[in-house]
């Protein structure tokens, strides 16, 4: 018995809900129409009386004098993506993703050079100060003592790395 009941209530709701959704117009001999179709294409819209709620109500498309009115151009529907779309984006994402990695290893590369030119200048910088007598080899591999003058050139050019390197 409690089945019936529910049956009926059922029944019942959905009889309601497709009552609502009713059109009421008014037809060409002036008589009062309802349906639960929409009115038949050419009947103005002075002479709708009621739609459906979720009916939308047609687009009036205004055209400046002179000029023919054009109907409004359609959207295009979201489409879902095809198979190719998908692996095209899918390889164009590889692709950025392979170029970054390769970028920010260079990047790393390029900072670990930095840090070693820096340490290397640092050290050579002390060594050019701490007074000891320093020798460079010149053309015929021979050992000559660096001038005093030679030493000061230096360690402008160390200082010049450390300012580059050292950030």
């Amino acid at each position: 018995m409690h089945c019936k009941s529910l049956l009926i209530v059922i029944v019942g709701l959905l009889l309601a809900a497709s009552a609502q959704a009713q059109w009421k117009w008014r037809d060409a001999k002036g008589n009062v129409q309802y349906s639960d179709m929409p009115p038949p294409p050419g009947t103005p819209e002075k002479d709708i009386l009621l739609r459906p709620p979720a009916a939308a109500r047609p687009v009036v498309v205004v055209a400046p004098a002179g000029q023919p009115a054009s109907a409004p151009a359609a959207k295009p529907a979201a489409s879902v993506p095809t198979k190719a779309e998908q692996d095209a984006a899918a390889r164009q994402k590889q692709d950025q993703d392979a170029q970054a990695a390769r970028q920010k290893e260079e990047e790393r590369r390029a900072a670990e050079q930095r840090r070693e030119n820096c340490a290397r200048a640092q050290s050579g910088l002390r060594e050019l100060q701490s007074g000891t007598r320093i020798t460079r080899t010149n053309e015929q591999g021979e050992r000559v003592f660096m001038d005093d003058a030679q030493r000061q050139a230096e360690v402008e050019r160390a200082r010049q790395i450390i300012t580059s390197e050292c950030r």
